[in-house]
Parts: structure tokens; sequence; C-alpha cells
């Protein structure tokens, strides 16, 4: 066990969300000498007097910002305005005050959504900057990219230790499966369980199915933000994934093969495709701190299902 957690008094913020909760966990197991996972009720990241005096309380020295404002498409159409500012200025008061008050490190979550609608695939870090994000998503990836530009200049003005992580699309159990607000694998999976248990014939989904998309198993994204944290310092961003790119329509197959739908897939080409391809480049991760993804897309669907099965009853109320 690394000796650098022995000290680390550790505040997560979003450590009760779907993967917050991983990221406590494997926090937990490393034995910090403290470890803050304060509700929404008890800190409000909003209120920059309310974080200050939180800080001056409980006096972290590693901040992990996972708390986010996040949705799918439909959410992040319906929402707009709510996603940019609460994300933007969540992230804005905490670094600002995190630096005010000393803390050796802090550690900010982003979003793959920050990427260019067109940027060249694998995406690389270094193109972050070349066009602006897919319309649907982008203020909330505006509203986390201008956190790595706050990180950057406070490294350079202040000697502010803040590293930049851009985790791809998650998965996993616990996940939010609110058809309202749930991203497309929590979605696809209720939509085939509720159609195969009522006998209907017909799925519909968003889109035509030609988009990709690359997804990181939620507890494979927590152990490498863990250890991001331990064992990274620069200011570069890293991107967080598998590496590995799904169509949208080969992702509703096997998921319904999966489940034992055998109706047909309709697709609603009235609705946004979103961002046209997402796939990262995975390697400054590899050499900068030894991440690599463990969990298959085979493993982690079936796991996820399995979950939704087992729990079916109140999450579908």
């Amino acid at each position: 066990m690394s000796g650098f957690w022995s000290d680390r008094r550790v505040l997560l913020t979003g450590g009760n969300g779907f993967l917050g909760s991983v990221i406590r966990g494997r926090i937990a197991s490393r034995q910090p000498a403290a470890l803050f996972t304060p509700s929404r009720n008890e800190l409000d990241l909003r209120d920059a007097a309310a974080v200050r005096g939180w800080l001056q309380e409980y006096r972290p020295n590693l901040v992990i910002h996972a708390a986010g404002v996040v949705g799918g498409i439909g959410a992040n159409s319906r929402h707009p305005g709510l996603y940019f500012y609460e994300n933007a200025v969540m992230g804005i008061h905490l670094i600002e005050e995190a630096r005010l008050a000393g803390v050796e490190k802090f550690v900010c979550l982003g979003t793959v959504c920050a990427y260019p609608k067109f940027a060249p695939v694998p995406f690389r870090e270094d193109d972050l900057w070349n066009g602006y994000p897919e319309e649907t998503n982008a203020p909330y990836g505006v509203a986390k990219k201008a956190l790595l530009v706050q990180l950057q200049a406070y490294r350079d003005e202040y000697g502010f230790n803040g590293v930049f992580l851009l985790p791809v699309n998650l998965y996993g159990p616990r996940d939010n499966f609110d058809l309202q607000a749930s991203h497309v694998i929590p979605a696809m999976i209720r939509k085939f369980l509720e159609a195969r248990d009522r006998g209907e014939a017909t799925v519909t989904l968003w889109g035509d199915g030609s988009p990709t998309r690359e997804f990181l198993y939620v507890d494979d994204a927590g152990e490498g933000i863990v250890v991001a944290a331990e064992k990274y310092d620069k200011r570069e961003p890293v991107n967080l994934g598998s590496g590995e790119e799904i169509a949208i329509r080969d992702l509703a197959r096997t998921i319904a093969a999966k489940i034992g739908f055998r109706g047909e897939i309709v697709w609603d080409t009235t609705k946004a495709n979103g961002q046209p391809r997402r796939k990262l480049d995975v390697s400054r991760a590899a050499a900068e701190f030894g991440f690599h993804a463990r969990t298959s897309m085979e493993e982690g669907l079936t796991k996820t299902i399995a979950w939704c099965e087992a729990n079916r009853e109140s999450l579908m109320t």
C-alpha cells in the first residue's frame, strides 16, 4: 500500500453518486487520514461562502471534484442553461477556495463532451481546443473545459497543483435508469427489459444508430481516478477510457440479445444522433500512471444488466 494516502485528508465531491461511490470505496480501501463525502445539503458547491467555511472547518489537503449535473442528449437539450451554470460555478468556486485554503492537490473530472464535434479519431488531448463541441452537449462540455483553463492558469500564477481528467462515457451497476435523464446504456437496458416483459414487438431508440461511442466500466474509471490522484501531477489533461469503439446500432443489438428481446429495433431519425464518433487515445494515461481498462464490454454489460434485473422493482417505479 502506498504511503501517499496515510496523511491525506480527502474531500470527494459527488461521493454519493454513480461514479463517486466507486471512487469513495477505492479511496477508503487505501486508508486515508480522513475521507469526506458531503451531500449537496451538507455542502452547496454553488455557494462560495459555504465552500470557504467548509474547507476552513475540515481542512482537506486533497480534493477530488467528481460532482456534476449530468444526463443524456435529451436532458442536455432540455436544460442547457442549468447544465452550463451549475457545472461551471461549482468547479470555479471549489478551485478558487481550495487554492485560498492551501489545498495541496486538486483532481478535477472533465468530460468527453468537451472534445470538438469533429475531432480526429481517436481523440487526443492535444486536440481539445481544435473546434466547438457537439451542439447538444456543448454547454456542459464548455463548462467543464473552462475548469481546465482555470487549473492551468492557477498552476502558472500560484503554483496550484491541479490535475484534469477526461473520462469517456461510463456505465455499470447503480447507474441512473430514469429515461428522462439517463445515458445511452442504462436507457437501452431499461427499454429492452420493459419491452421483453410486456411482450412488445418493437423498441424505439433515438437517432439512426450510426454514431459510435466508447464506454468505460465505472469500476475501472474509479480506479483510474484514484491512481491519477496518487501518481499524476502535470498540467496536461489526461483521457480515461477503454480505447474501444462500438456503433450504437451494434450496442443496441448486443443489449437486446443479452436481455432476450427478440422484437424489432426502430430508429427514430427525428431525434438527434449526437457526436458522430467518440473514441479516445488512452496512451497518455498508460504512460503517465499505468492505467489500463480491465473490464471488457461483454463482462461489463453482463454485470450491469444483472444488477438492473435484480434491482428493477425499485429502479422502474
